[in-house]
């Protein structure tokens, strides 16, 4: 098996270095790499049984200390010290010392009774005496405090009427403002002169046939956000009404117009009315 292993190690490093330098260092070391690693797998295991021997080496071939018996010597004898005769010690007693006098205090609580005396000591009241207050510096008797103080009259000054506040309702979105209810009506940007310039100049009458002057009125609704909707004519010519309805649709885009606002100053939607009137040359 170990041979087989080997063969095919040796084909995979032909395979490997063909067309290449085999004299270079990579191709000996995978073929001799078994041989390697042998070598050094003994020398390591040499090493380390050397390195566990070596201490039992060394004591085999230690000689043990020889004790030469010969003659002891006695111990030497300790004599011990004379006695100090020491006097004895006289004790003292010490006298507690003898506190201050201290006032006691009795902490028991009588115990209630129908018929129990009044043990406290009360200054008798002379005949003499009045209502008041003592003064004990002077020994005189003060008179009772009668000073009444005086209230400030209450003035009648203006009365401020503060009207309670008024909540302003939130502007409906779907509601057309009528004309009594604008503070400042829709306008085009520009002026309502350049609104008309720019119906006379992008309105295409060729498909309109009349000798007369051909009148229309336009109405739309302008949105708050400066568009417009809803945009119809009344004119007794269908094609003038068409052409007069797609001109206004045409030059009003968004941001083209600017909203009407009520009375608090808000944007609403609101109605605008516009007349057309022209005469075509034939």
């Amino acid at each position: 098996m170990k041979h087989q292993n080997q063969n095919q190690e040796f084909r995979f490093n032909e395979v490997l270095f063909e067309h290449r330098n085999k004299e270079y260092g990579a191709y000996v070391l995978r073929n001799e790499s078994d041989r390697i690693l042998t070598k050094a797998l003994f020398i390591g295991v040499s090493l380390m049984a050397a390195v566990s021997i070596t201490p039992a080496v060394i004591s085999a071939f230690k000689t043990p200390d020889v004790v030469e018996k010969g003659w002891e010597l006695p111990p030497p004898m300790v004599i011990p010290d004379e006695p100090v005769n020491n006097p004895p010690v006289t004790i003292t007693p010490v006298k507690p010392a003898t506190a201050p006098d201290t006032k006691t205090f009795d902490s028991t609580v009588p115990t209630p009774s129908r018929n129990a005396q009044d043990n406290v000591k009360k200054d008798p009241v002379p005949d003499d005496a009045v209502a008041g207050f003592k003064d004990h510096f002077k020994g005189n008797v003060v008179e009772p405090n009668t000073h009444v103080p005086t209230t400030l009259p209450v003035s009648s000054g203006p009365v401020i009427n503060t009207p309670p506040p008024t909540i302003q309702e939130p502007v409906d979105k779907n509601k057309i403002a009528e004309a009594g209810e604008l503070g400042v009506e829709a306008n085009f940007k520009g002026g309502i002169d350049s609104f008309r310039n720019k119906v006379m100049n992008n309105f295409d009458g060729s498909g309109v046939e009349s000798e007369d002057v051909v009148k229309t009125m336009v109405t739309f609704i302008v949105e708050m956000d400066g568009t417009i909707s809803g945009v119809k004519a009344n004119g007794t010519n269908a094609d003038f009404n068409n052409e007069a309805i797609r001109t206004v649709k045409a030059i009003s885009s968004k941001g083209t117009w600017i909203p009407a606002k009520n009375k608090k100053g808000e944007f609403v939607r609101s109605y605008f009315k516009f007349p057309i009137s022209m005469k075509f040359d034939n």
